[in-house]
């Protein structure tokens, strides 16, 4: 049976699936702001559920965001797992709501793949890998610094949601932007052929990228 902390991750990461990747799908990335407009509502997401989830689950809505809570010792493993569990059915059911849109009611999709990730943007796997590590690096650098301060907590989210906005600003030509294994694994399932095939970039990406930061904020900044 999942506990409120996991139904609250299963919501938060619904909401950032159905608002981004929905928002890609109606505007498309090209012309006329859709690049900023699909960033924006990634981190918009991020910055609300923050504020409605966070104090029940900390609004990790990403399994990324997990692990390195995970290994900064603020998350218990049971939790890291029931997390993970509850991030990935959260964005498959967000994606099968999409697709079903697209079938049954004519909703546009200008991604052709319900805004899932792919390689080619980024010249093949190998830039999208670095990319992916390092677009997560900055981000799970700055949730690591953010919500390590008392004082910071009444501005986190909001904090948080920009750096997800401006880490998808450089992101969405090159990758559409993961740095969130959830977010790329629920489109993939139902997008398929390369989505799938290549999403395994997406996973080790943004994981890497959050050991990475973890290492980084322990060594350099933790310890000061």
């Amino acid at each position: 049976m999942f506990s409120k902390k996991y139904v609250a991750e299963l919501i938060g990461t619904f909401v950032l699936v159905f608002m981004g990747c929905g928002s890609a799908m109606l505007l498309g990335v090209g012309a006329e702001g859709g690049h900023l407009a699909v960033a924006f509502a990634f981190g918009l997401s991020i910055v609300a559920m923050a504020y409605v989830i966070g104090g029940v689950s900390g609004c990790h809505i990403n399994p990324a965001v997990s692990l390195s809570m995970l290994l900064d010792k603020r998350l218990q493993v049971k939790d890291f797992i029931g997390y993970i569990i509850a991030q990935t059915i959260g964005a498959i059911i967000a994606a099968a709501l999409l697709m079903a849109m697209t079938q049954s009611f004519g909703m546009a999709d200008l991604t052709g793949g319900l805004g899932a990730n792919g390689v080619a943007g980024a010249g093949g796997i190998g830039g999208a890998l670095i990319v992916e590590i390092v677009l997560t690096f900055i981000f799970i650098l700055t949730i690591l610094g953010v919500t390590a301060q008392d004082k910071m907590a009444s501005v986190a989210g909001l904090v948080i949601g920009l750096t997800l906005v401006f880490v998808h600003i450089v992101g969405i030509p090159l990758t559409g932007t993961s740095v969130n294994p959830a977010r790329s694994l629920g489109p993939a399932i139902f997008a398929g052929s390369a989505a799938l095939t290549d999403v395994w970039v997406f996973i080790v990406g943004p994981m890497v990228g959050a050991l990475l930061a973890v290492i980084v904020y322990r060594g350099l900044i933790k310890s000061k």
